[in-house]
């Protein structure tokens, strides 16, 4: 990244639009379900937090990190660090929440922490001027490449309309648990780029979406055998316009929310629902949910899940 642009990001940093929504998450659900079942909820979503403050308290509802992560487990995350951009662009994951969700899965005893992405910009660039590199090695886990096909395993799936095979990074099939951590932003091809659509980032061959139905491969890719065990959503800041890299701090919205699921279509679709309150994006737009839905990977119906909604 240029060095005048990252000081010009810095210095414009304060007056990035703040969303400021008395009830903001009052839309995912209106008729949703006011209580937990033993094992925590179906979905949370936290308001008005860091992005450390927000995944405690999201964990804790979910039934806490232990009930996902055990000792022993070897533990995967993968964050949006597709884009040579420093955190306030939104155009990578938070830093914070990554480093976080680090620290709680080694407090439940996991064995090694591994975090990657399949960038679209160089590489060293994009782990390191995200700051996710630094936060990660500092809360102990470890980073890996992602760049070159011998890191990548070839599946099937069988569920898929157009993909049926893909290779995916080793570092997820060989986990005990994996955690996918999206960062909510707008997308000129897909829409969106939430949990969905970051599986991209595991995948090797990312030519064939876009030539073969994009919204319909990233519903196919969703089918894999290996689901995330969570889906943590960012939404400290979100990109509202110029996805996925986006131009400037006008593209960008400090909204403070989070969003968690095991259920990766419920959590994109309450996703899209907050962002559409800040930038208009209907649901029906972002195809690769409903087409998620139909290949019985996920549920739209907000309104069955047991949802908590925190605001801090």
């Amino acid at each position: 990244m240029e060095r005048r642009f990252f000081l010009k990001a810095v210095a414009l940093t304060g007056v990035a639009s703040t969303l400021k929504m008395v009830d903001g998450f009052e839309v995912l659900a209106q008729k949703s379900k006011s209580t937990a079942g033993s094992n925590g909820y179906d979905l949370v979503a936290v308001m008005g937090g860091e992005p450390d403050q927000m995944f405690r308290r999201a964990i804790t509802e979910m039934g806490g990190i232990g009930k996902y992560v055990k000792p022993g487990n070897k533990v995967t995350i993968k964050p949006n660090i597709g884009w040579d951009r420093i955190p306030e662009l939104a155009a990578t994951t938070n830093p914070v929440l990554v480093s976080e969700i680090i620290k709680q899965c080694l407090k439940a005893g996991a064995k090694e922490v591994i975090v990657f992405d399949h960038t679209c910009d160089d590489w060293r660039k994009c782990y390191k001027n995200s700051g996710i590199e630094d936060a990660v090695i500092a809360a102990g886990g470890k980073m890996i490449p992602a760049h070159d096909e011998s890191y990548y395993r070839e599946i099937n799936l069988p569920r898929a309309v157009n993909l049926k095979t893909a290779k995916i990074h080793q570092a997820i099939l060989d986990s005990d648990v994996w955690i996918n951590v999206p960062i909510l932003k707008n997308h000129g091809g897909a829409k969106m780029t939430i949990s969905m659509k970051n599986l991209m980032g595991i995948v090797w061959d990312r030519r064939f979406f876009h030539s073969h139905n994009l919204q319909q491969c990233i519903a196919d890719c969703s089918t894999l055998n290996k689901k995330p065990t969570l889906n943590v959503v960012d939404a400290y800041r979100l990109m509202k316009s110029n996805g996925p890299q986006g131009k400037s701090l006008a593209d960008v919205v400090t909204s403070k929310g989070l969003f968690i699921s095991t259920d990766i279509i419920a959590v994109d679709t309450a996703a899209t629902k907050f962002f559409n309150q800040v930038s208009a994006m209907p649901l029906e737009m972002v195809e690769h949910i409903g087409k998620g839905e139909a290949l019985k990977i996920g549920t739209t119906q907000l309104e069955k899940l047991n949802i908590k909604r925190i605001k801090i």
